[in-house]
């Protein structure tokens, strides 16, 4: 929600302990895998170090029950990334429980928004 010099709005984490198991960056990346097929194209296009990115998958991998995403080496096969199919339904989840959510904190971040001082930027 924007409006003059304020943003304001809901983030979800899915939290699994001490973990995220999945949250906006996450979703982000697993989208981006998905739409590259590779963890390293993913991160490029975030602007993170494919160390970064690595690890935010192996945390995901390792919170749910069954990998969200699945790589192969590179090679003479090219090597590359997928998402597996508890993958795509555990983003395709994660979208609607985000939207959801703003939908439903809508009025609330409305009067929260009105409550709030302006954020004066030199």
């Amino acid at each position: 929600m924007k409006a003059g010099n304020i943003t304001i709005g809901v983030r979800l984490r899915v939290v699994l302990e001490r973990n995220i198991a999945i949250g906006p960056g996450k979703a982000d990346l697993l989208e981006a895998i998905g739409a590259t097929g590779s963890i390293s194209a993913a991160a490029r296009g975030m602007g993170m170090s494919y160390k970064r990115a690595w690890l935010l998958v192996d945390t995901m991998n390792r919170c749910f029950r069954a990998p969200l995403v699945e790589s192969a080496k590179g090679g003479s096969a090219g090597g590359g990334a997928h998402l597996t199919p508890l993958g795509v339904e555990v983003l395709r989840r994660y979208r609607s429980m985000e939207q959801r959510a703003r939908r439903g904190a809508a009025a609330d971040l409305a009067a929260l928004k009105r409550a709030l001082r302006p954020v004066r930027r030199p």
